[in-house]
């Protein structure tokens, strides 16, 4: 039946499964996990035949890529763009809170101890990631803002419309575009430097400068809150907390001299930087957003 007429797949399946006695819900699990067959086409429309999409897709991907056979140009015999793209949808569309890491890593485990299928996790990580971007524009988000999220959040599809949500919200506000420059300053000096790895906690005793104290003192107060928020999902609230920035930071900037003779005071100077950079990106990285604003 399948054979003459493939439009026709999972449809009988659902018949014949009805047909030899199985339960509603394992049928439409049959019609639905081949689904989304097309751009645009339906999800499965229960919990079970989402598990199977979702286990046959990650399979097809993994499998197809760990022998070698990943899409070239404009060449995908498999499908395989096909089957990210509904993947990234179920994943993204769907109350499914899945890391794509875990994913890959559970579809991976299917092929233990087959010869000739390679670990090639990264590789589909970033092929997922490119079809994500394409998905989130053709939904209206701007190509800053995807970057944006992405940048800060390339594991968890569940959250990356909030976020972005989140983000167009706060470049409609008066603090955006300043936040967003003094962002991307202090991570290039923090480049430069390599010192958001390299410097480790802030030592208050060594902050003598006012505007360096009162820095401190306004992160010591904002981090936190920015941090609780966007853990819980509350990504707008967690960007507007970081109003209480602005005006320390370009104070800051004003009054300070960062790279300090003293090599004390300049490490310490760095790390008050890295958290403040660390602080500032929970929901995205906002100085990829400085074109935005």
């Amino acid at each position: 039946m399948v054979g003459e007429f493939p439009e026709l797949q999972g449809v009988m399946g659902q018949y014949y499964a009805l047909h030899d006695g199985e339960s509603a819900e394992v049928a439409k699990a049959i019609e639905g996990h081949y689904h989304p067959r097309f751009a645009g086409d339906s999800l499965a429309s229960n919990g079970l035949g989402l598990a199977v999409a979702l286990a046959d897709k990650t399979e097809l991907l993994v499998g197809i890529w760990g022998i070698g056979l990943s899409p070239t140009g404009e060449k995908d015999p498999f499908g395989l763009r096909r089957a990210a793209l509904g993947l990234l949808r179920m994943l993204i569309e769907t109350p499914i809170t899945l890391r794509l890491t875990e994913l890959l890593a559970t579809g991976q485990q299917s092929f233990a101890g087959v010869n000739g299928v390679k670990q090639q996790a990264e590789a589909i990580h970033s092929f997922l990631l490119d079809r994500a971007r394409g998905y989130l524009k053709d939904q209206g988000h701007g190509v800053d803002a995807i970057e944006a999220v992405l940048a800060e959040c390339p594991d968890k599809p569940w959250q990356w419309l909030p976020r972005l949500q989140a983000v167009n919200a706060f470049l409609s506000t008066a603090h955006a575009t300043a936040l967003c420059a003094a962002n991307k300053r202090i991570g290039n000096i923090l480049k430069k430097a390599d010192a958001d790895k390299a410097f480790g906690e802030v030592r208050f005793e060594l902050l003598i400068e006012p505007n360096e104290k009162a820095l401190a003192q306004a992160l010591s107060q904002t981090a936190p809150k920015a941090q609780a928020f966007a853990e819980s999902g509350h990504f707008q609230e967690s960007l507007e907390s970081l109003a209480a920035l602005k005006a320390p930071v370009d104070a800051f900037f004003e009054a300070v001299m960062v790279n300090a003779d003293d090599p004390g005071l300049r490490a310490n100077r760095m790390a008050l930087l890295g958290q403040t950079h660390r602080a500032m990106n929970q929901v995205a990285d906002l100085a990829r957003l400085t074109a935005a604003t």
